[in-house]
């Protein structure tokens, strides 16, 4: 798992043939004014999906992890708390492969993801995004979605 603020994204490039072009496009112009909605970059292997929503309370969240794609989860407008936990130390349940959604069982620590802000969740990061810092409000994030090479 990856913490860091969108300027710092270069130093992640080496990690995934598919990062420049994914950093390139969340750091250009005309991603700011794009509207909610998924955007592909190189088909399946890459692309994004913008989301609008409020964030949830904590019993309402749901822990997950994916086999297929790295996740870049990226803070547009807003804050959400995002829960993080090594997924050898979750309880799993049954893969789904239609929706690459491992879902998981457990407790974790919490992260704030601001405006600016970005995580990067590999299949080993068992993660429980879009939870409230204090109560529900709306935020806009986009979702890149990296294939696992």
């Amino acid at each position: 798992m990856i913490f860091d603020s969108l300027q710092n994204a270069s130093t992640y490039l080496k990690l995934n043939s598919r990062f420049q072009q994914a950093f390139e496009f969340l750091q250009s112009p005309e991603f700011a004014t794009l509207p909610a909605g998924k955007y592909e970059l190189d088909g399946k292997d890459l692309y994004v999906a913008i989301d609008e929503y409020t964030t949830k309370a904590e019993g309402q969240g749901k822990w997950e992890s994916h086999r297929k794609y790295i996740d870049i989860q990226l803070m547009i407008q807003g804050s959400e708390r995002i829960f993080i936990a090594p997924l050898e130390k979750m309880e799993q349940g049954e893969y789904i492969p239609a929706k690459d959604f491992l879902p998981l069982f457990g407790n974790g620590e919490s992260l704030t993801l601001t405006s600016g802000q970005f995580m990067i969740f590999f299949p080993q990061d068992a993660h429980k995004p879009s939870m409230a810092v204090d109560v529900p409000t709306a935020v806009k994030k986009a979702v890149v979605k990296v294939a696992v090479e």
